[in-house]
């Protein structure tokens, strides 16, 4: 039986696995700092992905709510501020907030564009 840890590794994998092959390039996984951590950041054509990976048997549709609180969300940006903070190349780049919800069995992957809108990183 896997470990929360192991679960969780295994999501972002099949996250990062699936970004790639829509395209999508990716410049950081697991970005940490004091304000925040993002799953996985890349890039899909000329807009910045902040991507939140949960891997989940089942997956509500109002789970997303409990899941992406305020506070959540806070940190996610605060993040994703550092990121571009210390990869200034990409300031100027239009950017998005989404979330993968990757099931584990099935090894499906629900994609959700824009699950919250946040004011500019910077």
């Amino acid at each position: 039986m896997k470990s929360t840890y192991q679960k969780g590794q295994a999501g972002e994998a099949r996250a990062t696995a699936w970004l790639e092959q829509k395209g999508c390039q990716i410049l950081a996984r697991n970005f940490r700092c004091r304000a925040g951590e993002v799953d996985i950041v890349g890039e899909d054509g000329a807009t910045l992905l902040f991507v939140e990976v949960k891997a989940w048997r089942f997956f509500p549709e109002d789970a997303l709510e409990r899941v992406l609180g305020p506070r959540k969300q806070a940190r996610i940006v605060g993040a994703a501020r550092v990121f571009l903070q210390q990869n200034p190349q990409f300031r100027d780049r239009s950017f998005r907030f989404d979330v993968l919800c990757v099931d584990e069995g099935a090894g499906t992957v629900r994609h959700i564009q824009g699950a919250f809108e946040a004011p500019c990183p910077e």
